[in-house]
Formats: C-alpha cells, structure tokens, sequence
C-alpha cells in the first residue's frame, strides 16, 4: 500500500477538532515538524499555525507559491474549484449525511424506520422467492 498523502504546501486539509472544526483550510507553510501555517479564505478559517494532529490531508492539491499571501489563496482556490471537489468526494458526503441525519425531526425519524422496514420486508420477500427456487431446482 502506497501512501499518497503528504504534507505539502497547498495540500486542502479538513480540520478536525477546535474552534474550526469541520472546515477546510489549505497548508501554505510548514512551520515544523508538529504545526503549518493554514489559511482558509472560503471556509472562515483565519491564517493561523495549526498542529498537524488537527488536521486530516485530502486528496485535493492546489499549486501555490512558498508562503502565498491569502489573497492569492483564495483566487487559487476559486480558480481550482476546491469547494466543488470536496463536495464531490465521499468523505464530504458522509459528514453531510451525518448533519442531516441530527437534524432530523421526531416524525422525519420515524417516516424513516417505516421506509426501512418496509424496504427490508421487499428484500426479504424476494430473497426467500429465490431461496424456494434455488432449492426446488435441486
């Protein structure tokens, strides 16, 4: 397994915990071994030295220039389209899902246990239809 994620400069990170948690910043220095200088010019998060253990690397690469200023950032980022890319990936999807489903009402709850018990008695009818067959034809 080949590892494809490394610290760099204009790699979109995902912060996770803190004041910005759940916000993408990208790196555009690396201070040291522990922190790199982050900015979000999309996303609310100020320029500011984060540790990397808050942070979670993407997929996602801009280029940019050593120590890029934020406004240079922000048309990177509006050029590239960051904010599109991240909400193509699985990973964004899933947390959207989950924002979704904790914002969800007592009766959207329970509409939802209906649709998926009567989801899972279609699935269970059909199967057992093959199973008798698959067992007749024996």
């Amino acid at each position: 397994m080949v590892y494809n994620r490394f610290v760099e400069i204009g790699r979109v990170a995902f912060i996770n915990h803190g004041v910005e948690g759940g916000k993408l910043c990208v790196i555009v220095d690396v201070i040291d071994g522990a922190r790199a200088l982050v900015d979000g010019p999309c996303s609310d998060v100020k320029r500011q030295a984060i540790s990397f253990k808050l942070l979670r690397l993407t997929d996602i690469v801009v280029k940019l220039p050593h120590s890029a200023r934020t406004g240079t950032v922000k048309k990177v980022w509006n050029k590239e389209e960051v904010q599109k890319k991240w909400e193509a990936t699985v990973w964004a999807q899933k947390i959207a899902a989950k924002k979704r489903r904790t914002e969800l009402t007592d009766f959207e709850r329970f509409k939802l246990m209906k649709a998926k018990q009567t989801r899972s008695r279609i699935i269970n009818r059909e199967f057992n239809k093959l199973k008798k067959s698959a067992g007749a034809a024996k």
